[in-house]
């Protein structure tokens, strides 16, 4: 990514220079081009992505907003806060003998980020096979990549004609704007189709929803620059202005919107599917939290302890039981909840009931669940907090969960109904 930024003009010369010096003296030169997006001391120091990191890029008829998010197991919180904000996916694949293997087999990250993403809602995915300078530009490793996530990718629910691959060695820049030069002559005898910029140019953008209420889920918040706090996150439904006034939920209370930046640029409004930083006033800081929703005071978003959900369980080595403690995760939020009650397992394509009451779920199954929050501390009151949910049916953003357990993805889904 840090490449492809520098081939469009997006990182300039001199930063470029300052992060290969920085990265030299940290004995990480191959980390260089990373730096460019990695940016805090821990990351650079361990060599892995740990945050969301945002950057913007525009191709001749895209402005593109880039989620670089991580792929190490200890920070897949991170890529789901960044993967729900996310409207196509760009897979990155190691080439290298053993490596793509390692990513994708049980267990392996390649596998359950795909997972992950399409079942946040993603449904266009760019495949970027990329080293290939480091398997002799073989066209069939090439194509054995490509042989074998084609049937994973359909199996995960993207459909074929929303799916790309494109051949690239992002370090010595062949193929990302361009195939040629020197570097590219070796893949220009068997490869001439689109370059991945290509590919990202053609990305079709979802329908939005400017006309549903007004949801602001905050992925990060942060002193504002001048006075004030400011937070970001993407508009999930609606339009916002600068001078309105927003409601934190969960909460009382409510702040006025100072300003409102879109890629570093000040503007009036901002409209759903739009990554934004509002800067707040008339708040403590001390009420705005990663997770909370911003949304206006006469439409406020419907808080959930107990809700019901349509899920479909990964596969999964210890079935489902009611009763089962679970981690849900929604936007930026995670929570520990519990699978309160099975209602029901569905058939997977007609969604009609299979089996009332069932005793477990097993891998693959799609069913009808209850999910409660529980208690986060140990001391004090013993009630869940609520969150701010919505059903699917209502805004389709607001209405996507995920549940983890013991660091496994186990199942995603949407929610059906509320019960308060």
């Amino acid at each position: 990514m840090g490449r492809m930024l520098y081939e469009l003009g997006r990182l300039d010369e001199k930063t470029r220079l300052a992060n290969e010096r920085g990265s030299n003296k940290a004995g990480k030169s191959s980390f260089s081009w990373a730096w460019s997006l990695d940016g805090t001391v821990e990351e650079r120091e361990r060599g892995i992505t740990m945050d969301i990191a945002l950057q913007s890029m525009s191709t001749p008829h895209r402005h593109i907003t880039i989620l670089d998010a991580p792929g190490h197991k200890d920070f897949i919180p991170n890529m789901i806060s960044g993967a729900s904000q996310a409207d196509c996916a760009l897979l990155v694949v190691d080439a290298a003998t053993g490596e793509f293997e390692a990513g994708f087999d049980r267990g392996g990250q390649t596998r359950e980020h795909v997972l992950l993403v399409r079942s946040l809602g993603v449904s266009q995915v760019v495949v970027a096979v990329n080293k290939l300078d480091q398997v002799q530009w073989s066209k069939s490793r090439y194509d054995e990549i490509c042989d074998f996530l084609r049937p994973f990718l359909v199996q995960s629910g993207f459909h074929p004609s929303k799916t790309k691959f494109a051949p690239v060695a992002a370090m010595q820049g062949v193929n990302l704007v361009t195939l040629n030069g020197e570097a590219a002559q070796e893949l220009r005898q068997w490869y001439d189709g689109p370059t991945l910029a290509d590919y990202l140019d053609q990305l079709e953008p979802p329908a939005r929803d400017i006309y549903a209420p007004l949801r602001i889920p905050i992925s990060n918040v942060f002193k504002g620059s001048s006075s004030g706090v400011a937070v970001s996150g993407r508009l999930c439904g609606g339009v916002v202005q600068v001078g309105e006034r927003l409601r934190v939920l969960p909460g009382d209370e409510t702040a006025a919107v100072k300003m409102i930046e879109v890629k570093d640029e000040s503007v009036p409004w901002a409209a759903a599917g739009m990554n934004v930083t509002l800067y707040l006033t008339s708040i403590d800081p001390v009420h705005l939290n990663i997770g909370n929703v911003l949304c206006p005071p006469t439409n406020l978003v419907p808080l959930a302890t107990t809700f019901t959900a349509r899920i479909i369980v990964f596969d999964i080595q210890i079935p489902i039981t009611s009763g089962a403690s679970i981690e849900l995760f929604h936007h930026s939020r995670d929570v520990p909840a519990t699978v309160s009650n099975l209602i029901a397992t569905l058939d997977r394509t007609s969604g009609n009931i299979t089996k009332k009451k069932p005793r477990v779920l097993t891998k693959g199954t799609s069913a009808e669940i209850q999910i409660t929050l529980r208690t986060q501390s140990l001391s004090g009151p013993s009630v869940a907090r609520p969150i701010p949910l919505e059903s699917f049916s209502v805004n389709k953003d607001m209405g996507r969960i995920l549940l983890r357990r013991g660091g496994e993805t186990i199942g995603a889904g949407i929610v059906l109904e509320i019960f308060g």
